[in-house]
């Protein structure tokens, strides 16, 4: 699927009418969905408690904090990208604290253009995550079918006096004459003589 038919779920964290407006229509433009805004942390803490979003954006005018701690909080979760958007006098400063929670920061005031790209950068950083993140899924499901082959074998061994290559055979045997998955044979082993 390509970038430009991807739709990403967006959080706005951000009091300024202006901003809200445009980063509005840049969101529509690159077809993110649904966009909710907020005027604040408490009110963005909520609003993540309740969904997880693909990129979040917070700008640091907010009322009740400087978004700081929610953007770090929110940057240390799987799968998300975050963008904090901080005056230009402490960006340096700023980005020194979040760089290592993979967040980006970009100093006010800037450009349409400017906001449009960062998006456009964060959304490909997400599509990286996603790819990750289903290579993990793919990582953890293999695991647990090693533990369940390995439970398996382990019950042969000791209900049928099998050695190890013994019970391999078996079980490759066995899923190849059934047409099943060897998880599927081990999982039915250890239901039926656990």
């Amino acid at each position: 699927m390509s970038l430009k038919e991807r739709v990403y779920s967006v959080l706005v964290v951000s009091s300024a009418k202006n901003m809200n407006i445009a980063l509005l229509d840049i969101l529509k433009e690159l077809r993110c969905q649904p966009v909710i805004f907020v005027s604040g942390v408490n009110e963005g803490r909520k609003a993540w408690s309740e969904r997880s979003y693909d990129l979040v954006i917070i700008n640091s005018s907010i009322n009740d904090d400087s978004g700081l701690r929610m953007a770090i909080d929110i940057g240390s979760s799987r799968g998300c990208v975050v963008l904090l958007l901080v005056s230009a006098e402490i960006r340096d400063e700023i980005r020194d604290k979040v760089v290592e929670q993979g967040i980006f920061t970009l100093p006010k005031p800037l450009s349409r253009s400017v906001l449009s790209l960062s998006i456009e950068w964060m959304a490909t950083v997400r599509e990286r995550l996603r790819s990750v993140e289903e290579k993990s899924l793919s990582f953890e499901e293999k695991m647990e079918e090693i533990r369940l082959v390995n439970r398996a074998k382990w019950i042969l061994i000791s209900e049928f006096k099998m050695d190890e290559p013994a019970t391999h055979h078996f079980l490759e045997k066995q899923a190849m004459d059934r047409c099943i998955t060897k998880r599927e044979l081990a999982e039915e082993i250890i239901k039926n003589y656990s």
